[in-house]
């Protein structure tokens, strides 16, 4: 056999001490999102207990379970085709935010309106069928999107790719567990230092307990011995701690067998009316799409190069699973494998995390993990996961484009802030005074929020084309640029980024009111223009014979002087 011909030998060592670190912080993500949306469905729209935690849970569990084995597998081939023994399986979980999309947009509404013809529980298994439909044609979307992701991969400067990653990595990931550390900041801080001091300093604990579940048996520990102390009546008040309602009866999820109805294939009778919602729909899968890539991008960096199409099309292939069987949330891969691969993971944690997902949604067990577990004790993982790809995001992009990183959270923040608005406006009180945005008398104010919703919705891909444009830009290569902003306006005509209606539905601009398609068709506007203007100067460039940067090339050494360099 020629000796190009051969394949690598490798002794993998796919287990290893990491791998425990890794599966905590994965497997409880996994346990989280599960709760979240059980939680969710009930406390904000009445929808039956018994039929979330029987029906939906256990195919949305598959869904991981498929996945984390199928990238488990994965890890193996490319550990033998490259012959390296530290190799980091993709993770793969829940995507919060088309979890939170689902809810809020598809199932929620769904199963109000279902309630003004049917009764409750009837309404609740139409919801359940017409959820499987909606995500059984996510996961067809995705499995077409694959074919053209490498090129996509290609196509996209590292900057772009990474951009949109450090967004949702350092201002969603990392922020929003910081508020909830925040509110039981006792036990949040001592439970925050264990990880960092493990995970980000490296220095071990006694005894070499892993990081993770350091933070959770430490933070635990405090939390329960307080919790004693607060009942003895020996604490003083003012360290009292928050209290924690059961947002749900774990026992309702026990052993449940009623999912497996839907092989009898009734939920293709509300496959018509899913198409209603395959303009919200849409989008949160492209989204994950863009993250599946940009997870590839980000496991390169790190010396794990997977094909791109195998990547989205594992992602693909376990949101079809948990359709087919019943589940009403897509899978994707999570970011996060530099941060995994910090803590020492290899292959063993997908393995673990794909078995124990798995088991709690197929056993009805999570339910009780979440009453268990101190939540307060888990978001110090997230937050070192954030703060993991930020980090390796700065590393693995050329210096010069540092920029193009920093804007692409721009979009991100917007996004945070519309996460609260929407709490604030969805809150039962104000349903019940009539208070809504277009009620709001502080002149502009409405304006205001309305300016954030258009840039937050889809602020993903957004960020995807801000830092991707900033990057040629900077590169000089503002032909190639112009092109991000002129997919940037065609995205906008249509509401894939920049809708101005809540939930970021698509549409067809000639659809829109008035009033919707201003903002629509001015957003398009500049960005077209921008566009035009970056092409002819372009042919300028070209004219004037400047060539565009290559390697590491710094643009501020090949500028003219300024002459307020030497002002400091």
């Amino acid at each position: 056999m020629p000796e190009s011909s051969r394949v690598p030998k490798t002794d993998y060592q796919w287990a290893t001490k990491g791998d425990v670190n890794a599966f905590f912080g994965l497997m409880l993500d996994n346990v989280a999102n599960l709760l979240l949306t059980v939680s969710l469905l009930s406390g904000v729209f009445g929808f039956p207990e018994r039929i979330a935690l029987r029906y939906m849970i256990p195919g949305t569990a598959i869904g991981v379970l498929v996945g984390d084995l199928l990238f488990f597998w994965l890890a193996f081939r490319l550990a033998r085709k490259t012959g390296s023994k530290s190799i980091t399986a993709m993770p793969l979980g829940l995507d919060t935010p088309s979890t939170l999309g689902m809810i809020f947009f598809v199932l929620g509404p769904a199963f109000l309106e279902a309630q003004k013809t049917l009764s409750v529980d009837e309404a609740a298994l139409y919801t359940w069928r017409l959820g499987i439909c909606a995500i059984f044609t996510s996961g067809l979307f995705k499995l077409a999107c694959a074919l053209g992701s490498n090129w996509i991969r290609r196509v996209i400067p590292r900057a772009g790719l990474l951009g949109s990653l450090t967004a949702i990595a350092l201002v969603l990931i990392s922020f929003l567990p910081l508020l909830e550390i925040l509110h039981m900041p006792i036990v949040g801080f001592v439970s925050l230092a264990v990880v960092l001091t493990t995970l980000v300093a490296r220095v071990e604990l006694p005894f070499k307990l892993p990081g993770a579940f350091g933070s959770l048996l430490i933070g635990g520990i405090l939390y329960y011995a307080l919790r004693y102390a607060e009942g003895s009546g020996i604490l003083p008040a003012p360290l009292h701690l928050p209290a924690e309602g059961t947002p749900i009866n774990p026992a309702l999820g026990l052993l449940p067998y009623e999912w497996m109805s839907v092989f009898s294939f009734q939920w293709l009778t509300a496959f018509n009316d899913s198409i209603n919602y395959l303009p919200i729909v849409i989008p949160f899968a492209l989204a994950t799409v863009v993250g599946g890539i940009d997870c590839a991008e980000s496991a390169a960096t790190v010396g794990d190069d997977y094909d791109t199409r195998e990547v989205i099309g594992v992602e693909a292939l376990a949101t079809i699973a948990a359709a087919l069987c019943g589940g009403v949330i897509q899978s994707t891969p999570y970011i996060g494998h530099p941060a995994y691969k910090a803590m020492g993971g290899r292959a063993a944690y997908v393995l673990a995390t794909a078995i124990f997902v798995g088991a709690a949604g197929l056993l009805g067990f999570f339910g009780y993990l979440y009453v268990v577990i101190p939540k307060v004790t888990v978001f110090p993982i997230l937050i070192f996961i954030g703060l993991e790809i930020t980090a390796q995001s700065f590393l693995a992009t050329p210096k010069r484009h540092y920029a193009a990183l920093a804007i692409a959270c721009v979009p991100a923040l917007a996004q945070l802030g519309l996460i609260f608005l929407d709490k604030t406006f969805g809150d039962g009180l104000m349903f019940e005074n009539k208070i809504s945005v277009d009620s709001l008398k502080t002149p502009g104010l409405a304006e205001e929020i309305t300016t954030l919703r258009i840039l937050a919705n889809g602020f993903i891909l957004t960020s995807l084309f801000w830092s991707s444009g900033l990057a040629m830009i900077i590169d000089r290569r503002l032909g190639v640029a112009a092109l991000f902003f002129l997919a940037s306006g065609v995205c906008t005509l249509f509401g894939i980024v920049h809708s101005p209606q809540p939930g970021s539905p698509m549409f067809f601009p000639w659809d829109l009111t008035p009033e919707l398609a201003r903002p629509v068709f001015q957003y398009a506007t500049g960005y077209f223009l921008v566009a035009a203007m970056l092409g002819l100067w372009q042919l300028y460039l070209n004219f004037q014979g400047i060539e565009p940067l290559e390697g590491d090339e710094d643009p501020h050494a090949l500028a003219p002087p300024s002459p307020t360099a030497d002002l400091s």
